[in-house]
């Protein structure tokens, strides 16, 4: 895979980082930013999109063939929303639109916040909205302290992505990350945007599972509150990740038909 040099990283501290990329098709850009495993574990139907876009799929900093990180930021996903704004600055790209998966789902949606001349369109994608989850508590504590119980499957997927001795790293890092937001969230209520979520104004596409595990109760409802305008493609049958679950076909279309409402050809017919 192609890569950069980035000077300056927040997720880096601060220091230089070498990051690697995925990059293929032509037109618009649309950015694609995997959750807080990496991209190989749900990876994306690229072909159903690089007709009309160019997709470039960014490994952010400690994932993939990018530097490797030893800790996260505290408020790692503002800190990769600006990484992902600086790859961008390095490819060219002025603005894309942001698709964005579970962890990459919240740096979409920060970046829509805090940069939103850069983010012509989002999609949203088993994202979160509250800080502390309950849910998922068991889960984030899995990935923190015994990374090693998963599945052989998700262990070689995720060795084969990250290398044998980085990939422990990562699932530690996100799980000890989701466990610091549980634990210095205000209140039960409180989200990850600075009740500022509503402050979204582009065109928005929600993706959602109904048997999303990591989704507490009332959080869908909660981020469609926010953005009462958005667009909402739901998969009742599905889990964490629609588009590489059963659903994935029906996902496909509806990304593909908001993409071509942005681009001005009214959607599919």
């Amino acid at each position: 895979m192609p890569g950069l040099v980035l000077p300056s990283s927040p997720l880096a501290g601060g220091g230089p980082v070498s990051l690697t990329y995925r990059r293929q098709g032509q037109g618009p850009a649309l950015v694609f930013l995997h959750g807080g495993w990496g991209y190989d574990i749900y990876p994306i139907d690229t072909e159903a999109f690089t007709v009309t876009h160019t997709v470039v799929i960014p490994d952010r900093s400690g994932y993939g063939g990018s530097s490797p990180l030893v800790s996260f930021p505290e408020d790692f996903h503002y800190c990769a929303a600006l990484e992902t704004l600086a790859v961008l600055d390095s490819l060219g790209v002025e603005q894309a639109v942001w698709w964005g998966h579970s962890d990459g789902a919240v740096i979409a949606a920060t970046a829509a916040i805090h940069a939103p001349h850069r983010v012509k369109g989002v999609i949203l994608e088993a994202t979160h909205f509250y800080a502390g989850k309950p849910r998922s508590r068991s889960f984030f504590e899995r990935m923190a302290f015994d990374p090693d119980s998963f599945s052989a499957t998700i262990r070689r997927t995720l060795a084969a992505e990250h290398g044998e001795d980085q990939w422990r790293t990562i699932v530690r890092l996100d799980g000890l990350a989701w466990l610091d937001l549980a634990r210095n969230a205000s209140a039960p209520s409180s989200n990850l945007y600075g009740d500022r979520l509503s402050a979204v104004r582009i065109p928005a596409l929600v993706v959602h599972g109904g048997h999303d595990p990591r989704s507490e109760p009332g959080e869908l409802e909660a981020i469609l509150g926010a953005l009462p305008q958005a667009r909402l493609s739901f998969h009742p049958d599905a889990g964490h990740c629609p588009h590489a679950e059963e659903s994935k076909d029906a996902v496909t279309d509806a990304v593909a038909e908001f993409l071509a409402i942005l681009a001005g050809d009214g959607g599919r017919g």
